[in-house]
């Protein structure tokens, strides 16, 4: 039997590697910059044509290379960053696999410009899917100039799934802010299809936040400092009350490098229990500096997933960290007595006895007994019961007996989910049926449900989320036909974002508009609100727009029927009635008919359960002997 296991060539070996190193036009700015770092570079230049897609050039003015040097970078695990597997334990770089260069030239063609500070002449490489096509000498500046053209032009299955222009760009200003972010020593500039989208010279860490994220966020930020024999944390905190449900900036750097650790994560917020609402976020910008000996950055090739030696006890550190800070800052709420008009509380001299005070009563005084008896007893008053209900019907099935909320919550919701069909068109018969005759009632359940009677038994309907199945079907309707009512405000209120969520605003804005959204740009990131959809008066419309964008950008979806079902669903939520508004009937009797006049009544667009019916022969049990 001949031999059948043969050695790959590098090529093929270096386009494995390029499935896991190099996933998207991010992930070669990343490992280009992040290179240009450990070179000392002072000053790091991205540019970048349609997204990455057809050019992404990353220059820098680093220490360089000699023309050996050049060649060897391009070879699999080639590296300057360590020699051995002892200095795995004592890393002081962003890099050091070796695999990078490999990959991109694998899966692109590339043109490297370098020279050492010391030579005349610099190198001029070019490789095209790994095969070396020149090398010549060339005149350029000092450090590497690094073009890469046509990513995945010979894997077209990865390049065909690449994303959108919007989503890729969003994807490389979010590698390039966590570099920057951790090197405020370093100037970055970044660059798309000509227009400059940041400018980051050489400034302090909390510059170059502000710098990348806005202005607005220096008055919300509280220094951390702590220094152990373990690890020391620095870095910045925000106050409570910048609380948000999406968008909020969460970063965790250690030893320069940019990671994610929810264990760490929860650390923060659990300091943050009680002072913000439930399933809102904070924005946290922390850095930790610990010994390499005791973190692990070599469990995936991303280098975003580190192990720590002493987590629990690292754990403990941040939360009390955390705590000591919002303390130090009052930004833990105090008690405070509200004394307006109130009586004075007497204050009493050493020594000074206070009487106790004397009570009076008659022994012939008997509660009970009627005030026309002589007494002082209570008498009730006599109320017409029946004139009160003059002119009600009781719906069919119900008695007159009070409805306890325990009564709910013991109902099991998932027996009824085998009778949507029957539901629905008693329902309906019961819109119709409310529309011709006017006795048909409606009781509103604290403040949440709507209560009514039908064939069956007791009908049950979640009223906020039967309005966001209301609202969304318009807006829906309104983007498909874009016909949305857009009322224009008397005061444009002014939004701002920064680079790497203008990129997706300006994606979806087609949509806001069809919406009713009336956005103008005043450039630098700002955007004035110059109209907003009709129905959402009372609203922060600021907060409406940041949501959207925020929302596309965690789902981040491309097809545009999915952005749209986002935008729809994100402005419905928002402009639901609320829990605990009170309804008349009529309102009650128009939310249920606009209700059953949508094609899926019975859940929210997300899935949620908006109507249940107790049938009759249920709530007969619960009252039987």
């Amino acid at each position: 039997m001949s031999d059948i296991i043969h050695l790959l060539p590098d090529s093929v070996a270096n386009q494995i590697a390029a499935g896991e190193v190099i996933q998207r036009p991010a992930s070669v700015i990343k490992e280009l910059v992040e290179n240009a770092v450990d070179a000392e570079a002072k000053e790091i230049h991205v540019l970048v044509t349609d997204a990455g897609k057809t050019c992404i050039q990353v220059i820098d003015d680093g220490k360089g290379m000699s023309e050996t040097d050049a060649r060897l970078s391009f070879e699999r695990h080639a590296t300057s960053k360590i020699r051995e597997a002892s200095d795995l334990f004592a890393l002081h770089t962003m890099g050091f696999r070796g695999e990078a260069l490999a990959s991109i030239a694998a899966v692109a063609e590339v043109e490297l410009k370098t020279r050492l500070a010391n030579e005349e002449l610099g190198t001029r490489l070019l490789i095209s899917g790994s095969r070396v096509e020149s090398q010549e000498l060339v005149s350029c500046p000092q450090g590497s100039n690094f073009m890469v053209k046509n990513l995945f032009f010979n894997v077209p299955a990865r390049r065909k799934f690449l994303k959108t222009n919007s989503t890729e760009l969003s994807n490389i200003l979010t590698e390039f802010e966590r570099i920057a972010l951790v090197h405020p020593d370093i100037a970055f500039y970044l660059y798309s299809n000509d227009a400059e989208l940041f400018n980051l010279p050489v400034m302090s860490l909390r510059q170059r936040i502000m710098s990348i994220f806005g202005k607005k966020l220096n008055q919300q930020l509280l220094s951390v400092e702590v220094d152990t024999t373990l690890i020391k944390i620095s870095g910045f905190i925000a106050k409570p009350e910048t609380a948000r449900k999406k968008g909020a900036h969460q970063y965790f750097f250690v030893n320069g490098r940019y990671m994610r650790h929810p264990y760490f994560h929860k650390a923060v917020m659990e300091a943050y229990e009680r002072l913000i609402p439930v399933g809102e976020q904070i924005s946290y910008f922390i850095y930790f500096e610990v010994d390499p000996a005791n973190i692990d950055v070599n469990i995936h090739p991303t280098k975003t997933e580190i192990k720590f030696e002493n987590e629990q006890a690292i754990w403990q550190i941040l939360s009390a960290a955390v705590k000591e800070t919002l303390g130090k800052f009052n930004a833990v709420p105090s008690i405070d007595f509200d004394v307006a008009d109130m009586p004075d509380i007497p204050v009493f001299n050493q020594g000074q006895t206070i009487a106790p005070p004397q009570l009076h009563y008659s022994p012939d005084f008997n509660p009970f007994k009627s005030s026309s008896g002589g007494g002082r007893g209570y008498s009730p008053a006599k109320t017409d019961w029946e004139s009160l209900y003059a002119g009600l019907e009781k719906p069919s099935g119900m008695n007159n007996d009070a409805l306890d909320s325990e009564t709910f919550d013991s109902l099991d919701r998932q027996s009824a989910k085998n009778e949507w069909t029957d539901t629905h068109s008693e329902a309906s018969s019961l819109h119709h049926e409310s529309t011709a005759v006017s006795n048909v009632q409606y009781l509103q359940f604290k403040g949440r449900f709507i209560l009514t009677s039908v064939k069956s038994g007791l009908m049950i309907i979640d009223q906020h989320r039967a309005h966001v199945r209301i609202l969304f079907d318009r807006y829906m309707e309104q983007i498909r036909h874009r016909q949305g009512a857009s009322q224009g405000v008397l005061f444009p209120e002014i939004v701002q974002f920064p680079p790497s969520e203008i990129a997706m605003l300006e994606s979806i804005q087609a949509d806001l508009s069809a919406i009713g959204f009336e956005l103008t740009s005043l450039g630098g990131g700002s955007y004035a609100i110059n109209g907003i959809p009709a129905g959402v008066e009372g609203l922060d419309p600021v907060k409406l727009v940041q949501n959207m964008v925020h929302t596309a950008m965690e789902k981040g979806n491309d097809v545009k029927e999915e952005i749209q079902t986002l935008l729809a669903l994100t402005l419905a939520r928002a402009a639901a009635i609320v829990y605990g508004q009170v309804l008349t009937t009529d309102e009650m009797s128009n939310l249920i008919g606009e209700l059953f006049s949508s094609p899926s009544p019975n859940y929210t667009p997300d899935g949620h359960l908006i109507l249940s019916t107790i049938k009759e022969e249920d709530i007969e049990k619960l009252f039987a002997k």
